[in-house]
């Protein structure tokens, strides 16, 4: 009996050992000091506690058998998946759509044009007084903003006048020859393409109502237009951003990733409608300032991911550190299986670390609330916006310290897996990750030396 226990002994240090080595170098590679430090103290103190357990077998071998066999217990409850009372899945059916021009881009936009606010404060006179404060701030790229740098800003602005000049490539002539196609098949490809092209993800989605906005708001040429719901089918992209360069939230270097991922999801969006209307079907991209539809329900209903308390898509692999584009089609294509659930919305209701952290106060700590007639989370986009006048950014403070912003490491996978299971580890690992990464994050108040 001691000899198979001695066994289990060294099996359980080298094995907790590798891992905490592992670790503790993953950490160091990813410039999380912290966490890195915290894992190395973590080995210490690991290999102390097993080698005293093995040179002590002889006088407390009953101390040593409970321990080894609450590790086994503890390990095989770890695996169970057990989420009791997670809600029901959201019902759409009696969603309202969402007018493009209650956003607050387009909110902000009818500033210039005093005939649209005219109309606008007609049908919305609750959000008048608000807007004028948050109009009175300076707009992006102004000195006046906390993070502005003359250097860097004409960059971002060069990336969206770009975007800007591109919004006619989103829609092209069709090919006369209308081809026969294999609908799998041009899913397949399509997704290579996608990946191809710099995505890290695609998914198809019959469209319904609620995915499309009821009217435009972004553009004055055709503000309070109705919008184009004749397509059948949506195909969701997804872009990934780097997570070191989101990590300097909420500095202007976010801004930067931001506009660049924008540009990159604008360049796949706009190649695959131009390689759809080849095959002789209509199709429309769908990108920065330029969206019929709302690129975060396709994400979420299509199998992607899940709906974050921070009102934003979370990536399966990602998290909330992504950037969508949608490209709509009336080619009927098959939806994609969504794979089993992650459980990253429960996981959003015991966290709240974006909530915590958000220097506007924007992200609510309570339950998921009603609104449009279905239940969703969502932030104080008026507060939110104001602080990005603000401070000349688009912050991101709340995707920086989301315990999914991580890497796409071996490591970080094992997490999302641990937490994908019950509710006992999803607590875990939030207890683990404030240990390792900390629960609150210090707003700087200057960009850094580096801001690309």
């Amino acid at each position: 009996m001691t000899c198979i226990l001695i066994s289990v002994n060294w099996i359980i240090l080298i094995g907790t050992s590798l891992f905490l080595m592992v670790l503790s170098l993953s950490f160091f590679r990813e410039k999380e000091i912290r966490a890195g430090v915290t894992a190395l103290v973590s080995f210490i103190l690991n290999s102390v506690f097993w080698g005293l357990l093995l040179t002590s077998m002889d006088t407390g071998q009953t101390l040593n058998i409970f321990i080894v066999s609450l590790l086994g217990l503890f390990g095989i409850i770890s695996l169970i998946r057990f989420f009791p009372g997670r809600p029901k899945e959201r019902d759409t059916s009696k969603a309202v759509q969402y007018d493009e021009r209650d956003n607050m881009f387009a909110r902000n936009n009818i500033q210039h044009h005093p005939e649209l606010m005219k109309q606008y404060y007609a049908l919305r006179p609750e959000k008048k007084s608000i807007d004028h404060q948050i109009h009175q701030k300076p707009e992006f790229g102004e000195k006046e903003q906390v993070f502005h740098d003359q250097y860097t800003v004409p960059g971002y602005q060069a990336a969206f006048e770009y975007l800007e000049r591109s919004i006619p490539l989103s829609v092209g002539n069709v090919s006369e020859q209308k081809a026969s196609i294999d609908p799998v098949q041009l899913c397949k490809t399509i997704r290579d393409l996608s990946i191809f092209y710099g995505a890290c993800d695609v998914s198809f989605l019959r469209l319904k109502p609620h995915h499309y906005y009821s009217h435009k708001g972004r553009h004055a040429e055709n503000w309070g237009s109705k919008t184009d719901q004749n397509h059948k089918t949506a195909i969701a992209i997804v872009v990934p951003m780097r997570v070191e360069m989101i990590k300097k939230a909420p500095t202007s270097s976010v801004l930067q990733e931001s506009a660049q991922k924008y540009v990159e999801a604008a360049k796949i969006s706009n190649i695959l409608a131009g390689y759809i209307r080849n095959f002789g079907y209509p199709a429309r991209a769908h990108n920065d300032a330029n969206y019929d539809t709302l690129c975060v329900p396709i994400a979420v209903e299509s199998g992607l991911g899940e709906l974050g308390r921070m009102g934003i898509f979370m990536h399966r692999v990602f998290g909330p550190c992504v950037r969508l584009a949608i490209v709509t089609t009336d080619l009927e294509l098959p939806d994609s299986v969504c794979p089993k659930p992650l459980y990253m919305e429960n996981f959003c209701k015991i966290c709240k670390k974006c909530a915590d952290n958000c220097p506007s106060g924007s992200v609510s700590h309570g339950d998921e609330p009603y609104s449009r007639n279905l239940r969703h989370w969502s932030i104080n986009q008026e507060k939110c916006f104001s602080y990005w006048k603000t401070i000349g950014s688009d912050c991101g403070l709340c995707i920086s310290v989301c315990p999914y912003t991580k890497p796409d490491t071996i490591v970080h996978r094992f997490v999302r897996f641990y937490i994908s299971r019950n509710v006992l580890n999803q607590k875990i690992a939030l207890f683990m990750d404030d240990l390792l990464y900390g629960r609150h994050r210090k707003i700087a108040r200057t960009n850094p030396v580096n801001i690309l």
